[in-house]
Formats: structure tokens, C-alpha cells, sequence
């Protein structure tokens, strides 16, 4: 069992920065996929990053490649998700989940738990 807390999410004018923190519980916490997903008001869940256990493997979705930044701590037991020139349209809830697998998935049925989520919103 894990279980996932985000936090870090707030207000930021467009062009700022942001850094998101998923803490998680649970022993096995290394042995997960780690993955952010946002949701926009009236969108569908979707991904935006996510890393392997080991945290050498990476995946970013095309609108935020070279803007975030997915990161791990195994030992502190958090993903990090930093996040740069940000534009009005990464308003979202922001998700971190994990996936009990050796394979970074991409479908949000691909992983096991989830957090609660954390409001981002980009002024412009």
C-alpha cells in the first residue's frame, strides 16, 4: 500500500516557476513508477511526466518537454515535479500516482494509487 500527498501547487504569473513535491508512504516506495498527471477544467486527466523507480528512465509529455523537470529522492521518499516558464495553459490540478511496475506507463489505468491532487494556476 501507498499512499501519496502532493503539495507545492499555487498561483504564478505566466513565465514563473513552481516546484511540486509528491511525499509517499509505504516501504516499497522505490519499487514504483512514479507519474504526474493534470487535469484543466473540462479536459480528461492526462499525463505529464513520469519517472522509474530507479530514476533513470524518464517520460514527458510534448507540451512540457524542456519546460519540467521530473525528479526522485528514494531515500526522502518524494518525487518532485519542477516546473519552468510556465505558461496560463498548465492550469490544473496536478496528480502524482504510482505504478506497481518496472515499465513507466502513460494511461492513468496503468497505475495503482493516487493523491489528492494540487491546484496550479498561471496568470497571464
Amino acid at each position: 500500500q501507498v499512499q501519496l500527498i502532493e503539495s507545492g501547487g499555487g498561483l504564478v504569473q505566466a513565465g514563473g516557476s513552481l516546484r511540486l513535491s509528491c511525499a509517499a508512504s509505504g516501504r516499497t516506495f522505490s519499487n514504483y513508477v512514479v507519474g504526474w498527471f493534470r487535469q484543466a477544467p473540462g479536459k480528461e486527466r492526462a499525463i505529464v511526466a513520469a519517472i522509474s523507480w530507479s530514476g533513470g528512465n524518464t517520460y514527458y509529455a510534448d507540451p512540457v518537454k524542456g519546460r519540467f523537470t521530473i525528479s526522485r529522492d528514494n531515500a526522502k521518499k518524494t518525487v518532485y515535479l519542477q516546473m519552468n516558464s510556465l505558461k496560463p495553459e498548465d492550469t490544473a490540478v496536478y496528480y502524482c500516482a504510482a505504478q506497481g511496475s518496472w515499465v513507466i506507463g502513460v494511461r492513468q489505468d496503468e497505475y495503482d494509487y493516487w493523491g489528492q491532487g494540487t491546484q496550479v494556476t498561471v496568470s497571464s
